[in-house]
């Protein structure tokens, strides 16, 4: 490894870098032009943030310094070709300041260049540089390249894992939403209808056991959920999570697939007929919970057991879920 001022016209783009191959997808090698590119690398990018360097941004920030604060990174493959693992969008800028005319030096840029990396570097680096890096990919680009990883390129997920540094469960879920969003998403768009990826978290949210669950028992499919999707009848998504409940009220999932998960949650959220449970704290709450499930009998057990779409079990369900989400949260600030 060395750090070098690398000539910008021997850099080639690396095409395999998932923010590229998401747009490109959608051309013919042979129809593909310098703009197309560049809206590939980002410049179609409008999310804003602390979180996020927009393409505009990255830009005028590099026209004010004259330059790069941080070298991009190179592999010098075996055949003596340079291409881009980390800092494409860096590489287009600095061709859009030498076709523009732009004052100043464009022809050079300073990059750290490795040699003949294996793939599984190539990866190493991507994933760090980008999963949990400063400037991440959209959720969908993630997915689909832990996807590639897993299946195309046969690592194991411990190794993904390690590399990305996140959780097993949450690496699975992606991989999981990215195959149903491809399987029954996709083939539900109609011709000439585009595919959204930012509906890519609905499906993150479909890999819910409970919310999985209710779907089959009531009768509908993957590509069922996937129309829902299309035709809008979840806003905000995070209503997803309301579907036991709504499948499980036989006026409320008329309503659902009319008008909307909005819409049918309002024949849900009715106020107790005891208003003095608004007035229990949390802890009185749970003690009670905790009471009244250790008092049950068999065959109350046996009730809730034998009707697994029922309001009770649903309710039951979706108090688990919130306390599981409570205390990942309680987990991950306790870790930071």
């Amino acid at each position: 490894m060395e750090f070098k001022m690398l000539p910008v016209k021997t850099i080639l783009l690396d095409f395999e870098n998932p923010r590229i191959a998401r747009i490109l997808q959608m051309y013919r090698p042979e129809e593909l032009k310098a703009d197309q590119i560049a809206l590939a690398l980002g410049a179609g990018d409008t999310q804003e943030g602390e979180n996020y360097t927009t393409f505009r941004s990255l830009k005028e920030s590099i026209r004010t310094n004259g330059g790069l604060i941080h070298p991009i990174v190179v592999n010098r493959n075996a055949k003596g070709k340079y291409v881009a693992i980390e800092g494409n969008t860096r590489v287009q800028i600095y061709r859009d300041f030498q076709r523009e005319g732009i004052k100043g030096d464009w022809s050079r840029i300073p990059a750290v260049v490795h040699r003949n990396l294996a793939s599984k570097a190539i990866d190493a680096i991507r994933l760090q540089a980008h999963l949990v890096g400063p400037r991440p990919w959209d959720p969908y680009s993630k997915a689909r390249y832990l996807n590639d990883l897993r299946s195309k390129k046969n690592l194991t997920m411990e190794q993904i894992v390690e590399f990305c540094g996140g959780r097993k469960k949450q690496v699975l879920d992606y991989i999981a939403a990215y195959q149903d969003m491809e399987q029954f998403y996709r083939a539900k768009l109609e011709p000439g209808e585009s595919f959204d990826p930012t509906r890519f978290s609905a499906f993150v949210e479909l890999q819910r056991p409970d919310v999985q669950q209710a779907v089959q028992a009531a009768g509908f499919s993957k590509g069922d959920f996937a129309k829902w999707v299309i035709d809008d009848l979840f806003g905000p998504l995070q209503t997803i999570r309301q579907l036991p409940r709504i499948l499980g009220h036989n006026d409320a999932k008329v309503v659902f697939l009319r008008d909307g998960a909005q819409e049918a949650m309002k024949l849900l959220d009715v106020p107790p007929a005891d208003t003095s449970l608004a007035l229990a704290s949390m802890t009185q709450i749970a003690l009670e919970l905790s009471r009244r499930i250790s008092k049950l009998e068999f065959g109350d057990i046996q009730r809730l057991k034998s009707h697994p779409t029922g309001d009770e079990r649903d309710v039951l369900l979706e108090s688990r879920t919130r306390l599981e989400e409570l205390f990942t949260l309680i987990a991950d600030e306790g870790n930071g």
